[in-house]
């Protein structure tokens, strides 16, 4: 069998291994496996309101988008509800 000397060396493998993987992982993190630039800056981050006029201003800025987006979408609705008539009559004929 192995002896002493190969139980001494297994025993320093299964110990030393995860230590070593723990150190190779552990040091120089911030150049290791840093990502430049993925949080945003804070004058591009979103900016949450807090004072009451700010919450009115941000609410109607919103419902203003949401108007804009809904005349959008009912113009799109109107165009195609009118071309599918003309798809219809050039397909009879």
């Amino acid at each position: 069998m192995g002896g002493l000397n190969l139980e001494v060396f297994k025993f320093g493998l299964y110990v030393m291994f995860p230590i070593g993987i723990m150190y190779y992982f552990g040091t120089n993190l911030d150049e290791r496996f840093a990502v430049t630039n993925f949080w945003p800056k804070p004058e591009n981050a979103n900016k949450v309101p807090t004072d009451r006029d700010e919450i009115k201003a941000e609410l109607e800025r919103l419902r203003a988008r949401r108007l804009y987006l809904r005349e959008k979408r009912l113009e799109a609705e109107a165009r195609a509800a009118a071309q599918q008539p003309q798809q219809q009559q050039a397909d009879d004929n």
